[in-house]
């Protein structure tokens, strides 16, 4: 069975060696193919591989169904689709953006927990597929939050869900090291802001998507990339994107960061707030999801299971929380914190 590329699906089987123009072997025979195999391929310049029959077991599963789960997953597998098209051709499908995040938009307004979607969208293999719906999910939220209209709301979540596409053009020995990268590696991978540029301006999408994905690394303090721009020359789209792309980013574990719960990443991005981040952009963040956290269960510092029954307003890190039958008010015992949600 012969198919082309980027119609392969996770865990196609190759029927045959395959080897690229110049007879280099890529894959051996029996390779079962999963994201890096079909990126592999495309570097190669490979267009068609044989393939083992697919059999009807996947028929059934295919359904999205109505669940939160379900369209992540479609959302996470169709970004893999307009990743690969970018890095093979350097342009991307717009319709496909826009019919795959459509939908979700929808289902996002009645989903008021915000809390627990973002605990739902929680992975220990995040990569720059799930990190992107993340952002774009994020980003909705806090622009709804701002008072954005829905139609400004869907382009903003868009310009999330879009950020790291030029990550598709950033060698993928940089994108999967597991170690800390060399100064010469990170600088290859800032790359991929303007990359990201190029590539959303020649799919043609709109100037404001294009900007966000070029400035989401600055900071308004002049220290971010790749231009060093200050505060006035940052769009108002990409104030948000950054917060959001930092908030999820930093609730991921990296090789020289363990993961952090929502509450430490909150007041860390709370910090980033006063130079670095717009201000404005993060109250609206902490304002919204602080609120949310009463009622969930929580890990504090020692080691204790409780659930946090008030914020406290004058320090909204240090609520009351219930563990058993005693409260404890963190703005008075000093030496507790919340650690982690637990849901």
């Amino acid at each position: 069975m012969k198919v082309h590329v980027t119609d392969l699906k996770h865990g196609d089987c190759l029927l045959t060696d395959t080897f690229n123009s110049v007879g280099l072997h890529v894959l051996p025979k029996r390779t079962v193919v999963q994201r890096e195999e079909i990126t592999i391929l495309i570097r190669h310049k490979i267009e068609y591989v044989d393939i083992e029959p697919r059999t009807a077991v996947d028929a059934d599963g295919n359904s999205l169904g109505h669940s939160l789960n379900d369209n992540f997953d479609h959302a996470i597998q169709n970004y893999e689709s307009i990743f690969l098209e970018a890095l093979a051709q350097g342009t991307f499908t717009q319709s496909m953006v826009d019919d795959t995040l459509q939908p979700l938009m929808e289902t996002l307004d009645a989903q008021k927990d915000v809390v627990s979607l973002l605990l739902l969208l929680e992975r220990d293999d995040i990569d720059t597929y799930h990190h992107s719906l993340q952002v774009g999910l994020l980003s909705y939220y806090i622009a709804a939050w701002m008072g954005y209209s829905k139609e400004e709301r869907y382009q903003i979540s868009r310009a999330g869900y879009l950020h790291d596409i030029g990550k598709s053009q950033v060698p993928l020995s940089i994108l999967n090291k597991t170690g800390i990268l060399t100064p010469a590696e990170e600088e290859e991978l800032k790359r991929h802001t303007t990359f990201g540029y190029d590539i959303i301006r020649g799919s043609k999408m709109d100037e404001k998507t294009a900007l966000v994905a070029l400035q989401h690394h600055e900071f308004e303090d002049g220290t971010g990339y790749p231009n060093q721009i200050l505060k006035s020359g940052i769009h108002p789209y990409t104030e948000i994107v950054a917060v959001a792309n930092i908030y999820m980013g930093l609730t991921t574990s990296r090789p020289n960061q363990p993961k952090q719960g929502l509450v430490a990443v909150l007041r860390k991005v709370h910090e980033m707030g006063f130079g670095k981040l717009n201000g404005t952009v993060v109250q609206a963040l902490t304002g919204h999801l602080l609120p949310g956290f009463v009622g969930k269960s929580v890990q504090l510092s020692n080691g204790e299971i409780g659930t946090i029954v008030m914020n406290n307003p004058l320090d909204m890190f240090r609520p009351l929380v219930k563990v058993d039958n005693v409260f404890k008010d963190l703005s008075r015992e000093r030496s507790l914190s919340v650690e982690e949600i637990i849901m």
